[in-house]
């Protein structure tokens, strides 16, 4: 049994605290023991000296100091009707060194005189005042050695320690076996079904079966259990919806490569002699533009992850430049006017990202802000400015649409359900925000009403551990 183990340490907690507690019950024992002994001396003394009272005759020197010997005291003195009377009485080998009066003993001042006379290892003479047996007297004196004192109590001492010892190994099992049986035992058991189920988290058969008695414990294994269950279904719906993107990623690809057919020949439709040809070419050849689109951005998503970006140092007013451009040709293919760009960013202004990743995002926005405009069939503008301070670069997308609906503002970046246009998917916008996370940085909306959206991408100038750089 390791102290590294629960076990371990909860049988030492054990053997600790018993042995406190023993060592707490030894020092008022060794106390008591010595007002035992010191009050059997006295009880001694008191038959020797009544029963020399009771001769009224002389005694001679030996049987004096047989009478002493038997009580193991030097003197006693009987205090009877007021009169004090020194009743047996021998030379002292040397001066009295204290006083203890056995009336008045109280059980601080008892525990200390104990330990006082443990630690003095030296033989002393004593002088101990109590009441006699049946008030037999006023007060009975006694003068006596120490020596003999402390040697009954040392051995009285290891007595008790001897058997706390055993008390205290014989609890320590006691209690580490119930602790292993109530305790330990279930716990092992749920460490066991939670190895078993990380193996294979798929088979329900591994699934624990709460039937622990002690309340806690069986909280802990309806948890662990509740936890399996909605865990294996979430896995479950996890590899289904793995296997759908991947028909899905397979289905958009050989669909893009269908609709770039169709736009191609949908383009030559302008050149066509009927005028409601010419009139319906640029709606067939927009939607077919956006089917391409929702294929792009499905392949796009549809991939395990995107490639860490590639940092290098580039002016971000020339890429902005390049969007708005394109963004405006694209408006005016698809017919709206009336959107105006504006870009507030010093040609001084230079970041450190990926340049093609960073293109992806601010395009998505762009499109996103000119398409909401454009829905509204009045004129508007889009806001993209940007400035940096010492610790991030922050770009800012604006425009002056209707605002997102209150669908889109719940499930913003969420694919699938964060559309922010009538027929969009959220694909876009999810894409972004993992681009600008895959950075290090953040994509928020700041603001949406009838007045407008406002977006706000922030980039760090440095990733953790590096220092910011410097232009």
């Amino acid at each position: 049994m390791s102290l590294n183990s629960l076990s371990g340490r909860f049988a030492l907690l054990t053997i600790v605290f018993v042995a406190l507690a023993e060592l707490l019950i030894l020092v008022p024992a060794v106390s008591g023991f010595r007002i035992d002994y010191l009050q059997s001396r006295l009880e001694k003394a008191q038959i020797a000296s009544l029963a020399l009272l009771a001769t009224d005759e002389a005694i001679g020197p030996e049987l004096e100091s047989e009478l002493l010997r038997t009580a193991e005291v030097y003197n006693v003195v009987l205090r009877r009707d007021d009169v004090r009377q020194l009743v047996l009485s021998s030379p002292l080998p040397s001066p009295i060194s204290a006083t203890y009066d056995l009336r008045d003993d109280w059980a601080f001042k008892s525990v200390r005189d104990a330990a006082r006379q443990l630690l003095r290892p030296d033989n002393e003479i004593i002088r101990v005042i109590g009441a006699p047996v049946n008030q037999a007297g006023e007060l009975i004196e006694i003068t006596l050695d120490t020596a003999p004192l402390r040697a009954a109590m040392v051995e009285f001492a290891l007595q008790v320690l001897f058997v706390s010892a055993i008390l205290v190994a014989l609890t320590a099992i006691l209690l580490n076996i119930v602790a292993q049986r109530l305790i330990l035992i279930p716990m092992r058991r749920v460490i066991t079904n939670m190895a078993s189920y990380a193996a294979a988290p798929e088979d329900a058969r591994s699934f624990i079966t709460p039937d622990a008695r002690i309340a806690e414990l069986r909280e802990a294994e309806d948890a662990l259990a509740s936890m399996q269950a909605k865990l294996t279904s979430s896995l479950k719906q996890k590899e289904r919806l793995a296997g759908l993107g991947q028909a899905v990623a397979k289905i958009s690809h050989d669909l893009r490569n269908i609709l770039t057919t169709s736009q191609i020949f949908a383009d030559r439709l302008d050149e066509s002699d009927d005028p409601a040809v010419r009139r319906a070419a640029p709606k067939l050849v927009n939607s077919i533009s956006r089917a391409v689109n929702l294929c792009e951005t499905t392949l796009a998503f549809g991939k395990a992850e995107e490639p860490p970006p590639t940092l290098s140092r580039f002016a971000l007013r020339v890429l902005v430049d390049e969007i708005t451009e394109a963004e405006t040709l694209l408006g005016e293919v698809a017919g709206a006017r009336g959107v105006e760009f504006l870009t507030d960013i010093s040609p001084n202004l230079v970041i450190r990202a990926d340049r093609e990743q960073l293109h992806r995002v601010l395009s998505n926005l762009v499109r996103n802000a000119r398409q909401a405009i454009e829905a509204t069939r009045q004129a508007g503008t889009v806001e993209i400015g940007a400035g940096e301070d010492e610790r991030q670069w922050w770009i800012r997308v604006g425009d002056t649409g209707p605002g997102l609906p209150e669908k889109a503002r719940e499930f913003l970046f969420q694919p699938f359900t964060g559309g922010i246009r009538k027929g969009g998917t959220g694909l876009g916008l999810a894409i972004a925000a993992d681009l600008v996370a895959g950075h290090g940085g953040k994509l928020e909306l700041m603001r949406t009403d009838t007045s407008g959206t406002e977006f706000c991408l922030t980039l760090p100038r440095g990733t953790l551990g590096d220092k910011f750089d410097s232009d």
